[in-house]
């Protein structure tokens, strides 16, 4: 890391910072990631899908929605919050097209609900949860910032609908704003301190373990006929410690960044889904059994991140960048929140 990074890092510790969602998968090891770099905590989350356990003592739970107005106002008005981290939200694009209504009150409705709250308190700084759902069905074997937003989900719409707001209320408002936009993001920390909890959603990785620690008999494979190599999905997986990294770096730049700011997250490099199924099964030493299944709607065939303006702009560089440790670390996760000694070769992480 540079001294200039350095100093950056050391003159924003300590600031107050409040983190929407920080009790669920990504947030808390958000919260894990800034507590460790020296930041005061602030959690807002109804637990509604997160937890308490997975956060360190050292963080303040405040348990609550983050549309509701009266409470953000008791927040901003009672402690110096100097930056909001907002991943309070809903993330399931196949949810969303069954249910679109719901994904913009709770992603778009209540993000402006969280921004004019800041706004009356004369708080300006802002680090926004996106997604690379918003570049659609991209045509681009490479997603920079700049690619076409074509969202073919509500959950990739209502993302990139706030980050419009954002965008507005940067040059209306003078907030300090960065999007940060995730591609697929796996993994668990590797102290175990944090991981996925209740049931798999869906995601590629957590399901291929389902199958490899027998909860399922198979996994499907959604779509076998798209154009890409091998007729299977492809994916920009990042480790969510490395995730959770990118946020503290990107904070410690947005202190002095005037404007608003797009940022990929990913490592430049996709994964089929085929290839995924042969990194799990060389992980825990066997195959495992797959099924062919329909394209799920919402699902485009290849989506892979330019992410070097992340680097460019900020002090962030990844060290978990590899779909093996990602597996890894997720395997190890799941024996250990089982609390069974399930016995999978070369597990150690």
């Amino acid at each position: 890391m540079s001294f200039e990074a350095e100093l950056a890092i050391a003159t924003t510790s300590f600031m107050k910072i409040l983190v929407t969602g920080g009790c669920g998968y990504i947030g808390s090891h958000v919260v894990w990631a800034l507590v460790e770099a020296g930041y005061d905590v602030i959690i807002l989350d109804d637990l509604s899908t997160g937890h308490r356990s997975l956060v360190p003592e050292k963080a303040r739970i405040v348990v609550g929605d983050v549309g509701e107005s009266h409470l953000l106002d008791q927040l901003f008005t009672k402690d110096n919050v100097e930056a909001v981290i907002h991943l309070a939200g809903k993330i399931l694009p196949q949810e969303s097209i069954a249910n679109p209504l719901l994904y913009y009150r709770e992603n778009l409705c209540k993000s402006v609900a969280l921004i004019s709250s800041m706004l009356r308190h004369n708080v300006h700084r802002i680090i926004f949860s996106s997604t690379a759902a918003v570049y659609g069905s991209s045509q681009e074997a490479l997603v920079t910032e700049a690619s076409p937003t074509k969202p073919i989900s509500p959950y990739g719409q209502s993302k990139l609908s706030v980050e419009l707001v954002l965008a507005s209320a940067s040059v209306a408002h003078n907030l300090q704003a960065t999007v940060l936009r995730y591609f697929n993001v796996a993994g668990a920390d590797p102290s175990r301190r944090s991981g996925p909890l209740g049931a798999n959603p869906g995601h590629l990785i957590r399901a291929a373990i389902d199958v490899a620690m027998s909860r399922q008999a198979t996994l499907r494979i959604f779509g076998n006929d798209y154009p890409t190599a091998d007729g299977t999905c492809v994916r920009d997986f990042i480790h969510v410690s490395d995730l959770a990294s990118a946020h503290v770096a990107a904070l410690a730049a947005l202190i002095g960044q005037e404007g608003y700011k797009v940022l990929n997250c990913g490592y430049g490099r996709g994964a089929s889904v085929l290839e995924v199924v042969d990194a799990v099964s060389t992980v825990i030493g066997r195959r495992i059994p797959t099924e062919d299944a329909p394209r799920r709607p919402g699902d485009p065939p290849a989506l892979i991140a330019d992410a070097s303006e992340l680097r460019r702009v900020t002090a962030w560089r990844p060290s978990h960048d590899s779909l093996e440790e990602i597996i890894r670390s997720a395997l190890s996760w799941e024996v250990h929140s089982a609390g069974i000694g399930v016995q999978l070769q070369n597990l150690e992480c």
